[in-house]
């Protein structure tokens, strides 16, 4: 694997430790604010549309509207990563965020709040993701040694996680504190990741060197031609999504269910961190279920366990057998994570990687609009326990291919790299 511009491997000095990195640290710092103003907006939109309209359709339009301009501004994200400064890209893509997320608290404050500008917001937090999310990774990655790697992918899973655990409750919290008060959480949590991306320095172009897509340059689309040639990471690629789609149609009708049994905001926050608080601890596991068995097998079983999972928010206790069903899906995810970062975006040239991240990203992110605008419509017709249903009958059909075929169950780990490390 290539070294990125800020660290050669050749010094004969040994590297700063990871956690006196302060470059690292501070980009991490960065990602982690913007991690948890996406999770905390992720539930907050939702309960406020929920609130201002009494209509799932429109809660779940702010979820598909952000996705969606992720997709839409998807491709130029990755190629604006690969052709201009990316330091820019990320202070500039990070300060319209704090923009717009400071419009609603203040448009709150002055009682203009629409649901149109609402929306609006969904859309402009979308575009502003398909330009920082390949920015930011490739950031982290430029000012971290090749033999430090593993670990800082450690630690990026430990923000994720942590996030993901933090931004659901403190969501509910924040609402009870006030409407306008999650809305200044994120507007904060914006205002953190614009400042490290100004403090912080890293190598702000690319590396030039070949992308072997068939030209100098390759275009937009060189990242979706990468994938498109390897035949391992194309089941990869749609079993993934396929999950994706299952979780985002999930996601609406547990709050609406757990809404009926009378569960608070702080309490629908809560259950939903069972999957971050699962991630935690799978990250503790990633090194011994690479070492159990193959990366194709490994997917397809935590895929299949998706399906009874989706099931779970019908037993009893409500909130808390949504919280231990998540907590079980959210072992797997790390895991897959650390495995997508070597079979891609640890192995491609400096010069391609943000547009084959983006094209990742994008892949696995396309079905979501349709997911929550789906479920929406369903539960105006249908019980929250059919939609589930629905969604579960239509996972594992999709699933049954990828199984019954040879490449994912044959896959092994490229050859080259090295073996899991601990993520603890």
């Amino acid at each position: 694997m290539r070294t990125d511009t800020a660290i050669r491997s050749g010094t004969t000095e040994p590297p700063v430790p990871l956690r006196r990195n302060w470059r690292f640290q501070g980009l991490w710092a960065g990602q982690a604010g913007s991690t948890l103003g996406l999770q905390i907006a992720d539930t907050a939109y939702p309960l406020l549309l929920l609130a201002l309209t009494g209509s799932s359709s429109l809660a779940g339009a702010f979820g598909a509207l952000q996705i969606g301009a992720s997709l839409l501004f998807g491709v130029h994200g990755g190629a604006a990563a690969d052709r201009y400064g990316r330091r820019r890209v990320l202070i500039v893509g990070d300060s319209v965020r704090l923009i717009a997320s400071a419009s609603v608290p203040l448009a709150m404050a002055l009682d203009r709040l629409t649901v149109v500008h609402t929306l609006l917001v969904a859309v402009v937090i979308g575009a502003t993701i398909a330009y920082t999310g390949p920015t930011r990774l490739i950031a982290v990655r430029s000012v971290v040694p090749p033999e430090q790697l593993r670990q800082a992918l450690a630690q990026d899973e430990a923000r994720v996680s942590g996030a993901g655990l933090v931004g659901p409750p403190l969501a509910g919290a924040l609402f009870g504190l006030g409407r306008a008060a999650p809305f200044i959480g994120t507007a904060v949590t914006s205002l953190l990741a614009v400042t490290a991306a100004v403090l912080v320095r890293f190598p702000s172009r690319p590396e030039p060197g070949p992308d072997r897509t068939g030209g100098a340059d390759g275009g937009a689309l060189a990242g979706y031609r990468y994938l498109a040639r390897n035949a391992l990471l194309r089941p990869t690629v749609a079993v993934v999504l396929l999950i994706n789609v299952a979780g985002a149609a999930m996601l609406l009708p547990v709050m609406v269910l757990l809404r009926g049994q009378g569960t608070s905001s702080a309490g629908i926050g809560l259950a939903l961190a069972g999957e971050a608080v699962g991630a935690l601890t799978g990250s503790l596991l990633v090194s011994r279920l690479h070492r159990l068995t193959g990366p194709g097998v490994l997917l397809l079983a935590v895929s299949w366990l998706t399906v009874p999972v989706l099931f779970a928010p019908l037993l009893p206790y409500g909130a808390v057998a949504v919280f231990a069903a998540l907590f079980v899906l959210g072992l797997g995810i790390p895991t897959l994570r650390v495995m997508i970062d070597l079979l891609v975006f640890s192995r491609v040239s400096d010069a391609l990687r943000g547009r084959v991240i983006a094209a990742t990203m994008t892949v696995f992110t396309a079905g979501m609009p349709a997911g929550m605008v789906g479920s929406g419509l369903l539960l105006d017709h249908l019980s929250p326990a059919a939609v589930l249903g629905v969604v579960a009958a239509l996972l594992a059909a999709g699933l049954v291919p990828a199984t019954a075929g040879r490449t994912l169950r044959r896959a092994g780990w490229p050859e080259r790299a090295p073996a899991p490390a601990p993520s603890s």
